[in-house]
């Protein structure tokens, strides 16, 4: 499907919606390596005021990623709930900003309306916002998890220490972690970024960072940004693991 709109006096198509969600983001360097940016200031324009005009009932219809060839697409669309979609389903992505930015936009109604969203919805109103409008939006939105200590509560904030070190020294590491936790960091998680991926080194760091928890009681909880696979290997010979990590397509 197309998507075309004229913006000063010229005339702007846009090839599919994987184009004009790609041509409607913010400026960034990767996109520019990967050649899928914005011509210009204009044409970014251009494809944020045709996106507004998209159905949020497109998205359904036409995926970025097609459902026959990511196992990622089908589950999003398998586990879509069309009920809870339903109220919404006549809106576009210029009206789903305007309703997110409204009083009726409650955290209780957010809530409820996870489960009727994809991410190329969330993704695609993303890009027809100011930064205020974001940040008045995240306010309403409410994710408290517990582990070791209860994060997302109204009125806290929460960080990371990241006590990473180029050989992976424990010293070295050990004198971040507690340069620190002097300035009050590290209550979401104490997470290094390993040097390698030796299942031998990443054990010295995991049980580093759970003898410095344990012992003084810190409440907080620990994780090494290895590939989940070795984190698998490592909770399998009883490595003390708090949290898992994964990336997915770089986030």
């Amino acid at each position: 499907m197309l998507y075309q709109i004229n913006v000063a006096s010229q005339h702007y198509v846009f090839e599919d919606l994987k184009t004009l969600l790609a041509k409607a983001t913010p400026e960034r360097s990767g996109d520019q390596l990967a050649g899928i940016v914005a011509t210009d200031a204009t044409e970014r324009v251009a494809a944020q005021m045709c996106l507004a005009e998209v159905p949020l009932q497109q998205f359904l219809q036409e995926a970025v990623v097609p459902y026959e060839e990511d196992e990622i697409t089908r589950l999003i669309m398998d586990e879509h709930d069309a009920d809870v979609f339903y109220p919404i389903s006549h809106f576009t992505v210029g009206d789903f900003r305007n309703w997110l930015l409204s009083a009726d936009a409650t955290t209780e109604k957010l809530a409820a309306l996870k489960m009727g969203l994809i991410p190329e919805m969330v993704a695609a109103v993303s890009k027809i916002m100011r930064n205020q409008d974001l940040i008045l939006v995240a306010k309403k939105c409410r994710v408290v998890t517990r582990f070791r200590n209860t994060i997302g509560l109204a009125g806290h904030l929460s960080t990371r220490l990241q006590p990473n070190h180029p050989t992976d020294d424990l010293i070295g590491i050990s004198a971040s972690i507690l340069d620190g936790l002097m300035y009050g960091n590290g209550d979401a998680v104490i997470g290094i970024n390993p040097a390698t991926d030796n299942l031998q080194n990443l054990t010295e760091l995991l049980k580093l960072l759970d003898h410095v928890i344990q012992e003084y009681e810190i409440p907080t909880q620990s994780c090494v940004l290895t590939h989940i696979t070795s984190g698998i290997q490592l909770a399998n010979k009883n490595v003390p693991i708090d949290l898992m990590f994964q990336p997915i397509a770089g986030t």
